[in-house]
């Protein structure tokens, strides 16, 4: 796979990255060796590799039997004349776009439905108060919160266990008790959702896979 070295003034350790081209980007500290990266980069082939297939996995046009990630379980689509079928979705598709493009679409109408009223109303079950919320296709984060009450999630959280689901509205609505990662702040996420930890592990297995 094709390498691309970039020095970086502020970077404090050799970084690897497999990039949406399939071009592999090691990052290099400033003042460290390229011959260090490069051995660096060596030593994760098997992870680049694992990276490269998923994104090209990633990157395939969905037909019938493309899993798909939906609540929580790997879901077989089904991709007929004019529908596809999800689980228990049946999404009308459109001939001018791709499956996928059709399938996503829906999903995120259903986002945009579902996750204002399930933050509303654990915003209700904290005594969190909030003044809007937005749903997005952001590529990078699963939720943000703002000083002015304003919480955004990402569509794809319809995608994971509603547990999980769960635990991304609890961590923005403490967000708005304590606006950082402090201990306090993970002691009030632990307050009001117990099982935060295996959230955040299920998320670090799989939520690479959504975005």
């Amino acid at each position: 796979m094709p390498i691309q070295i970039a020095r970086h003034r502020l970077a404090r350790r050799y970084v690897v990255r497999v990039m949406a081209d399939g071009t592999v980007r090691l990052t290099v500290p400033r003042g460290a060796s390229i011959g260090g990266g490069l051995a660096f980069a060596g030593r994760q082939s098997d992870w680049i590799a694992r990276q490269w297939r998923s994104q090209r996995e990633r990157d395939a046009p969905w037909v019938t039997g493309t899993r798909v990630r939906w609540r929580g379980d790997l879901v077989e689509l089904v991709v007929e004349s004019a529908e596809a079928r999800l689980g228990d979705l049946r999404i009308a598709l459109d001939p001018r776009h791709a499956v996928r493009s059709s399938v996503e679409s829906y999903c995120r109408e259903l986002a945009a439905r579902e996750l204002p009223i399930r933050c509303e109303a654990l915003a209700a079950q904290t005594h969190t108060r909030i003044t809007r919320i937005s749903v997005r296709n952001q590529r990078s984060r699963w939720g943000a919160c703002s000083s002015r009450g304003v919480i955004t999630l990402n569509w794809r959280l319809v995608q994971m266990p509603p547990s999980v689901s769960d635990y991304i509205l609890f961590h923005e609505l403490m967000h708005m008790r304590q606006p950082n990662h402090s201990r306090r702040f993970w002691r009030e996420v632990a307050s009001v959702c117990p099982w935060w930890r295996e959230a955040e592990r299920w998320l670090r297995k799989h939520g690479r896979e959504m975005l």
